[in-house]
């Protein structure tokens, strides 16, 4: 399947020159026009909150705002324009405990380094193909985190949605 990007606006929060370099590249090379380039979390909400982008790429680690930081600012702030704009996670770290941090902060997607082209528009196009639900808790705001419906789980229902579908004896 082939996408066509170039009406996407994103968002670029990188510290690093030379990987703003390639990620502005990389993006200009699948036909996104409309970058804005931030170099930290802080800079990156602010430009955020004027010209709400379709999808925020952002670096994990970042002074003074790191990338976690900025998706927690994004899906909690009341100045956020768009709650639930997908936000991808740029990341060397790839350890479970990593992912389900970012998870649990709000993050929509992860993508480890070193990545490629092809990496990138996987994910942009995955975010724009599958948009997942948003649930909102007293301690959470953010994408579902259950990826999958598994027929076999045999734990408790929490979700409202699955306690209106469910019926003791199958009917």
């Amino acid at each position: 399947m082939s996408f066509r990007f170039e009406k996407l606006s994103i968002l670029v929060a990188e510290d690093t020159v030379p990987m703003r370099k390639l990620m502005t590249t990389v993006l200009k090379h699948l036909g996104i026009r409309n970058i804005q380039i931030a170099e930290n979390g802080e800079q990156a909400f602010e430009l955020f909150k004027q010209d709400n982008h379709d999808i925020i790429l952002t670096d994990w680690v970042m002074d003074p705002m790191d990338g976690l930081e900025l998706a927690r600012e994004v899906r909690t702030n009341t100045l956020s324009p768009n709650r639930m704009v997908p936000v991808i996670l740029i990341t060397g770290y790839s350890a479970w405990s990593r992912v389900e941090t970012a998870r649990d902060m709000g993050v929509t997607e992860f993508l480890v380094k070193p990545f490629t082209a092809q990496d990138i528009a996987r994910r942009l196009a995955h975010v724009i193909t599958n948009p997942r639900d948003f649930i909102e808790t007293n301690e959470f705001f953010g994408p579902d985190r259950r990826r999958r419906n598994d027929p076999g789980y045999t734990g408790p229902l929490r979700r409202e949605a699955d306690q209106q579908s469910y019926s003791p004896n199958g009917m």
